[in-house]
């Protein structure tokens, strides 16, 4: 991992009275970059603005108690990083095909400020869309639709890869496999948008695919087909790459309603996963083809066709054994009487954290943060977020257990931590464990976490008053895994 030398504490912990929160826990954020949406907040802004306006962005959700970024770095078969297969986005720099001047590498940057702050960083990429609009967007001459125009049908006012055809699912494999080779990124991450929701009275033109590649399926199950094809594809490809990299798919809320199908949630949903975008997303889960789930619950708890809660129990209830992240819909803040009551996300927070199959929330998006609507900002920092946590790790994917650190007294406030083992850390995490408990990670509270390759210095007057509470350090590793806990001294 790229750390810089210097210690970041992640979250500064003003009182140890605060509520005990989990220490494992996802808690992410989406930064949409189509259409400007998150970052950067327009076209064409200075090497230096993009720069300020990431870490400032960074640090507010640092600040939140946040853990992890989802970032779109691919939003319509273009690029925020240099890439032999597709050309730099027009969000970047005003034009597609541009890159930004001076020259940097704006997802080099990203990792490393995010890596720099004890976060991961997850690449959000859209498979299929490849011109967000048709009349307007910019199309460079190097666009994937200029040199493969085959490969592309209009819908709506968008261009779409075809995913029923094998050149569209091998190039977009050929671009994942690059991200993952090249950079640190922690994850990979793909959302709703696979076939595209339905436009009324208009057919998605796939025929001639279809016709040339359907065999004996009908059309929706050769469709279902197609995106099961990629997605283990997209797996075998990252695993084979660099097996510490997760996959993640974040669907719409609803996978089928129970009146489709006896397993579906006791829904009304107008759309589904399965019937209208053919991602079959618990087939995915149950092949164990993707590391995480993150359906976007954007609905209020009790509402009519697509109640929050029993959607939440829905999910839980069809995990297969995956991480579940449920996707919390911040930007709904003001837009109905439920969505105006301060009571609704911490509620929502509160009721997530009651199901063991739920590791955490990820949230739409970066941008609502700003104006900290109901105060929730607040809500977070000082109450459910107000302990760090670290993300969730995957022991299918790796189950190493660090080294404990060594610890050495410098002064009667300050310890040298360092670690000496084989395996690439995060850092140090601080925990304080009451005087009448068994030193272990499951009786303690995190309270900071020392973002560190090898060594860090721990003041104790930076921690929360610790009377009548062992202080213990443990190693966490990059892949979250943490080391028996060791009493500082």
């Amino acid at each position: 991992m790229k750390y810089c030398l210097s210690i970041f504490v992640f979250v500064l912990i003003a009182t140890v009275n605060a509520q005990q929160s989990p220490n494992y826990e996802f808690r992410g954020v989406w930064v949409a970059s189509v259409e400007n949406i998150d970052w950067p907040s327009k076209k064409g802004l200075s090497v230096v603005q993009q720069k300020e306006e990431y870490i400032r962005l960074l640090d507010m959700h640092q600040a939140n108690g946040m853990n992890a970024m989802v970032v779109q770095i691919r939003p319509a078969g273009d690029a925020f990083y240099p890439s032999q297969y597709e050309p730099w986005s027009e969000y970047l720099t005003g034009k597609q095909g541009l890159p930004p001047t001076p020259y940097y590498d704006p997802l080099e940057f990203m990792i490393a400020e995010t890596h720099k702050r004890g976060m991961e960083f997850h690449a959000w990429v859209n498979p299929y869309r490849a011109v967000f609009n048709i009349l307007k967007s910019s199309v460079a001459p190097t666009h994937v639709t200029k040199l493969h125009p085959e490969w592309f049908v209009v819908y709506g006012d968008k261009k779409y890869f075809n995913p029923g055809l094998p050149a569209v699912r091998e190039h977009t494999v050929r671009v994942i496999k690059d991200i993952v080779a090249r950079y640190d990124v922690d994850a990979i991450h793909m959302d709703d948008y696979f076939y595209p929701y339905r436009i009324a009275g208009k057919e998605f033109p796939d025929q001639k695919a279809f016709e040339t590649y359907g065999g004996k399926l009908n059309k929706d199950d050769w469709r279902r087909s197609n995106c099961d094809s990629i997605i283990v594809q997209l797996y075998r490809t990252i695993r084979a790459t660099n097996p510490r990299v997760k996959f993640g798919i974040s669907p719409f809320g609803v996978w089928r309603n129970k009146s489709q199908d006896p397993m579906g949630s006791d829904t009304k949903a107008g759309q589904t996963n399965y019937d209208d975008l053919y991602a079959d997303i618990l087939l995915w889960l149950n092949n164990g083809w993707i590391d995480y789930v993150t359906p976007q619950l954007y609905w209020e708890r009790g509402h009519k066709l697509a109640d929050y809660d029993v959607l939440l129990k829905w999910w839980n209830d069809n995990g297969y054994g995956k991480h579940i992240y449920i996707g919390q819909g911040i930007y709904r803040a003001g837009s109905n009487d439920a969505w105006k009551n301060k009571n609704e996300l911490p509620d929502q927070i509160n009721e997530l954290r009651k199901y063991k199959t739920t590791q955490g929330s990820i949230y739409f998006s970066s941008k609502t943060f700003e104006k900290n609507p109901n105060g929730w900002n607040d809500s977070l920092r000082n109450n459910y977020y107000h302990n760090p946590a670290l993300v969730p790790p995957m022991p299918w994917i790796n189950n190493d257990t660090p080294e404990q650190p060594t610890i050495v007294k410098k002064s009667s406030n300050e310890f040298q931590l360092s670690y000496s083992g084989n395996l690439s850390i995060r850092g140090f995490g601080v925990f304080l464990v009451p005087n009448n408990k068994e030193v272990k990670f499951i009786n303690g509270q995190l309270v900071q976490l020392l973002v560190a390759e090898k060594s860090a210095l721990l003041n104790l007057s930076n921690l929360p008053d610790a009377n009548g509470m062992k202080i213990c350090i443990a190693t966490v590793d990059i892949n979250n895994n943490v080391s028996a806990l060791k009493i500082v001294q």
